[in-house]
């Protein structure tokens, strides 16, 4: 599978499903490799791969993450396989542990052990049984990987991570972790918004939600960043790190700025300047590999 240098990372849930086929066609046009879309609180990962997977003929579609705890090894290994041989190898299955409060409390598991818990469950998707035909091969896997047990994890066992979240330390240190060969397939956040003070209010109101989360707080403390950073949304210095903001030129200096730091793609997430919870399509067009 090439998912090319540069893909997209989108939230769909704002969007009928007629409009995320759409979306993503425009995507394939604009010349990107890999359309990501998460799992949380809305439209199921695997459900919503395959209706973007049959709306499009040569975009790879990738989960960003399917969360675990939501369905059973066997299950996943299934999806997997199915969406492999119904795309033709057009799927990327990336899975994750997500975050104690999505999953332990309002999913109601145990997460007292989630790389244990990763580990076990890709001992279980490898040994899964499958009956029906399968793609001529199967679908890579990725692991929203943020720290080192569980990168090594994702270079040892899959093709490689999904860091979510990350600064172009990170990615380094990702690159470090996990050798020359395993992918790193780093999300970045970008805002095109010029003006500082709009900027990063705006970019406060995209990443307020992730930085209570523990998993991205002992990530982000991992490169200096301290509790003075966390507090009020967080910092100016905190948001520019997480966010690139500014003109088409800063944007790419900040996807250039992963890839001299040793990602094999960058997965673009805009962040809507007037907060509406829709890709800034302006953003990909811009940047559009094609």
């Amino acid at each position: 599978m090439d998912i090319g240098v540069i893909g997209v990372w989108a939230f769909f849930d704002a969007m009928p499903a007629d409009d995320t086929a759409a979306f993503a066609q425009r995507v394939e046009n604009w010349g990107y490799g890999t359309l990501w879309i998460p799992e949380a609180t809305g439209r199921e990962a695997l459900a919503s791969s395959s209706h973007l997977l049959s709306s499009t003929t040569k975009l790879n579609i990738a989960t960003g993450i399917a969360n675990i705890y939501a369905r059973d090894a066997m299950t996943m290994a299934a999806g997997r396989n199915t969406l492999a041989e119904q795309s033709g190898g057009r799927f990327l299955l990336g899975i994750g542990v997500s975050h104690r409060p999505l999953v332990q409390g309002m999913r109601g598991h145990d997460y007292s052990k989630p790389l244990s818990y990763m580990r076990n469950y890709l001992d279980k998707m490898e040994n899964a049984p499958y009956t029906s035909l399968s793609a001529s091969e199967p679908a890579p896997i990725v692991i929203g990987a943020l720290h080192p047990k569980m990168l090594k994890l994702a270079a040892d066992r899959t093709q490689g991570a999904h860091p979510y979240l990350v600064p172009p330390e990170h990615t380094a240190f990702a690159r470090e972790t996990m050798g020359p060969d395993a992918w790193i397939c780093t999300e970045q956040k970008v805002l095109f918004e010029t003006d500082a003070t709009k900027a990063r209010a705006t970019a406060r109101q995209a990443v307020a939600m992730y930085l209570g989360l523990p998993n991205y707080r002992r990530s982000l403390e991992r490169f200096g960043y301290s509790g003075d950073d966390f507090e009020n949304m967080g910092s100016n210095r905190l948001i520019d790190a997480i966010v690139a903001w500014g003109d088409e030129d800063a944007i790419r200096t900040r996807i250039k700025a992963h890839q001299d730091a040793g990602a094999t793609h960058v997965c673009v997430q805009t962040i809507h300047p007037d907060n509406s919870p829709l890709p800034d399509e302006r953003i990909l067009d811009a940047l559009a590999p094609g």
